[in-house]
C-alpha cells in the first residue's frame, strides 16, 4: 500500500507541516515582544501567548483533517474561535514518498492518540535560552508511540555557536515569518530524520539532566551515575537532541514532573534510532488516551549502553518513585 493511503503517514505528514507552522508562532511573538507570561502551578511551572497559541494551531490544524483522532494537548483552554491565519492545511510531500511500515499500514484515525506539547522548554523561551524550545507532537498507537514531528526553534548550525542566549532575533534573516529552526520527524520501523546521529565517544559518561526542576532525589542518581560531566538543560525534548547528537550519554530525571507530552515525540525519535526510554524503574511509558499524564516515576534515557547507567540507579531513589 502507498504511504500516501495509510492514515499514519498522512497524519505524519501534515504533523511536520503544522509542526513548522507552529515555529513560526514561536518566533513571531518573540518578535512583537509581549510574551504574554503567566502561572499556572508555580514559578516555574509557565504558560506564554506562544504555548496558547500554537496549541489551537496544532489541535485544530489536525482535528480539521482527521476529525476522529484523540487529541491531548498540555494546556488547557477553554473552547473559542480558531483564527484561520493559525491554521496549516499542508503536508510534507517527502514523506509521503517513504513506506510505510506493514504493521501500521491498517491504522485508523480512530485508533492514534495524539500527544501535543505546544512549547517544550517554557521557563527557558521565557528566560531566551531558545537552544532548548522544541514544538513536540506525537502519535501514539496501541499503547506506544509510534511517530512524531518536533520542530526546533534552532536549526543546527544555530545550536552550535557556543551561546545558551543566542536568538533567532540575532540572525539577520530571521524576521518573524522567516523558515528557520529545524523539523526531526519519524516512525517506528521507518527511521528518524533531519539530523545527524552521533554517539559519545566510548567510555564517556555525560549525563543530561534538568535546569530548572533539580532536587535531592534528582542529585543523588544523577552523582551515582559517576559522570564525567553533568549538562543541566531544559526541555525534555532538547535532552533527547544530545543524546542522539554524541553530546550526552544518559538523559536521567529521578523525579516525577514531566508528563507524557514531554516525553512521547523524543521516545519516537530515540527509540527509531535504537535507543531507549523508560521510567527509572527501567518499565516502558504507555501513551493511551486514559493513562495518567503524568510520568511519576522519573525518566532514564540512553542512546547505547541502558543497562549501564539502569544497574546505577539507587535503590532510595527507586524507593522513592513509585510508577
Amino acid at each position: 500500500m502507498a504511504c500516501g493511503h495509510t492514515v499514519l503517514m498522512r497524519l505524519v505528514a501534515s504533523a511536520y507541516a503544522v509542526a513548522q507552522k507552529a515555529g513560526m508562532i514561536v518566533r513571531r511573538v518573540i518578535a512583537e515582544g509581549d510574551l504574554g507570561i503567566v502561572e499556572k502551578t508555580c514559578a516555574t511551572d509557565l504558560q506564554t501567548k506562544a504555548d496558547r497559541l500554537v496549541q489551537m494551531s496544532i489541535c485544530s490544524s489536525l482535528a480539521r483533517k482527521f476529525p476522529r483522532l484523540t487529541i491531548i494537548g498540555e494546556e488547557d483552554l477553554p473552547p473559542e474561535e480558531v483564527d484561520q491565519e493559525l491554521i496549516e492545511d499542508g503536508q510534507w510531500e517527502e514523506i509521503l514518498k517513504q513506506p510505510c511500515p506493514s504493521q501500521y499500514s491498517a491504522i485508523k484515525e480512530e485508533d492514534l492518540v495524539v500527544w501535543v506539547d505546544p512549547l517544550d522548554g517554557t521557563k527557558e523561551y521565557t528566560e531566551d535560552f531558545f537552544i532548548s524550545v522544541i514544538v513536540l507532537i506525537n502519535l501514539a498507537y496501541a499503547l506506544k508511540c509510534v511517530a512524531a514531528s518536533n520542530n526546533e526553534m534552532l536549526d543546527n548550525s544555530q545550536r552550535n555557536r557556543n551561546d545558551d542566549h543566542f536568538s533567532p532575533r540575532d540572525d539577520d534573516k530571521a524576521g518573524p515569518d522567516a523558515v528557520l529552526g529545524r523539523t526531526i520527524w519519524g516512525v517506528l520501523g521507518l527511521g528518524a530524520f533531519g539530523f545527524q546521529l552521533k554517539e559519545v565517544p566510548a567510555g564517556k559518561h555525560i549525563i543530561t539532566t534538568t535546569r530548572s526542576h533539580s532536587n535531592q532525589l534528582v542529585m543523588d542518581c544523577v552523582t551515582a551515575m559517576n559522570p564525567d560531566d553533568v549538562l543541566r538543560v531544559g526541555g525534555a525534548g532538547n535532552k533527547i537532541i544530545q543524546l542522539i547528537e554524541g553530546k550526552a550519554s544518559a538523559y536521567v530525571f529521578a523525579s516525577p514532573g514531566c508528563k507524557k507530552w514531554d516525553t512521547c515525540a523524543p521516545e519516537v525519535i530515540l527509540h527509531a534510532v535504537g535507543g531507549k526510554l523508560t521510567d527509572i524503574h527501567g518499565n516502558a511509558l504507555q501513551y493511551n488516551k486514559e493513562v495518567k499524564h503524568m510520568n511519576s516515576a522519573g525518566v532514564l534515557a540512553t542512546l547505547r549502553n541502558y543497562d549501564y547507567y539502569a544497574s546505577r540507579v539507587p535503590q532510595s531513589v527507586k524507593n522513592a518513585l513509585v510508577p
